[in-house]
């Protein structure tokens, strides 16, 4: 189950997109600046036809932006059958991203898992530290499980999905979601897409040493996002609201797909998340794109490798969502 120490270099094309568009994620210069690099991140259009709508969500602290993408050959919930549902959580150290910053990346899962998808905008640190994004994206998903039918959306087929900080909301989510339901309420969670997450909150795993310095993210860069989110906190005792890793019961979570990446020091808490979660008889698969980086999402469709991995991801979510239907 665990990602061992990757000695594979570097993809070639992958290498040679970062010298052509360098991107590393960064504090310097603050929390405005990080964000504005990462809004400017050249994009690809990714199918421009899918039909989308933004709402707003009552949430705890006011309304909560987020956009609704249905896949192909529906308009806007007005065919006659009914979805799966994926909430989608982005990425960006908790401090950064929106839906614009990961509108690709939703489009991607609506088409690739044949999904509605709800992309939440959850408030950012340092603004609204830990855990105002948890209670965001908690009541995003609770109204959709409830109102999935406004979609045409099959809320008894609700999946979770994030990138980075994302997924590890999506792993929180998950959690509360199971606890939710043990306490007969819901909503329930059927599968959970984690992309290279955060999950422990132990810098002590060999890959934050070992990929330090790496391309993308790196050591710095998680130290910082850490504080903006959670420097408030006993990083040695973290809550399971911050690192789901360390909740005391794992049980009966949803199925999940952990992918990590072989450049990326987050690597090894992604693998032990799922060595835990295997240990505690839950259904998990890890896959470790091991000549990738933190991030790879974003270059699908550029990179063969990173196109591979996302593909093979999305299948996962596609085959759990659809289990026993067409796939």
């Amino acid at each position: 189950m665990a990602a061992s120490a990757d000695n594979r270099s570097l993809d070639a094309i992958l290498q040679k997109v970062l010298e052509a568009v360098p991107f590393q994620l960064t504090a310097d210069g603050g929390v405005e600046e990080a964000r504005r690099r990462l809004r400017e991140l050249p994009r690809r259009p990714w199918h421009p036809d899918l039909h989308t709508r933004d709402i707003r969500i009552d949430g705890p602290a006011g309304p909560i932006p987020a956009r609704v993408y249905w896949p192909p050959e529906t308009s806007g919930g007005r065919d006659s059958g009914t979805h799966p549902v994926t909430m989608f959580f982005h990425g960006g150290g908790f401090a950064l991203g929106d839906l614009e910053t990961h509108d690709v990346t939703a489009r991607e899962h609506a088409v690739g898992a044949d999904t509605v998808v709800v992309s939440v905008d959850y408030r950012l640190a340092p603004e609204h530290p830990y855990p105002a994004a948890v209670e965001d994206v908690w009541a995003a998903t609770c109204w959709v499980a409830e109102n999935a039918g406004r979609f045409s959306a099959d809320g008894s087929r609700l999946a979770v999905a994030g990138d980075s900080a994302g997924g590890t909301l999506a792993a929180v989510v998950a959690r509360r979601a199971r606890d939710r339901v043990r306490a007969g309420a819901g909503p329930a969670v059927v599968f959970q897409l984690l992309w290279y997450p955060s999950t422990m909150w132990d810098t002590s795993l060999p890959s934050f040493s070992e990929n330090a310095e790496a391309p993308v993210l790196d050591h710095a860069a998680i130290a910082a996002f850490t504080r903006w989110y959670a420097g408030h906190l006993d990083p040695s005792d973290p809550p399971a609201d911050l690192a789901p890793g360390r909740a005391t019961d794992l049980t009966g979570l949803a199925p999940a797909y952990i992918a990590v990446a072989g450049h990326d020091p987050l690597r090894d808490d992604g693998a032990r998340y799922a060595e835990l979660l295997a240990q505690a008889g839950v259904q998990v698969e890890l896959h470790n794109a091991e000549t990738l980086v933190h991030g790879y999402l974003g270059y699908a469709g550029v990179v063969p490798a990173a196109t591979e991995a996302t593909d093979r991801g999305l299948a996962a979510l596609r085959a759990a969502l659809h289990r026993g239907g067409d796939q």
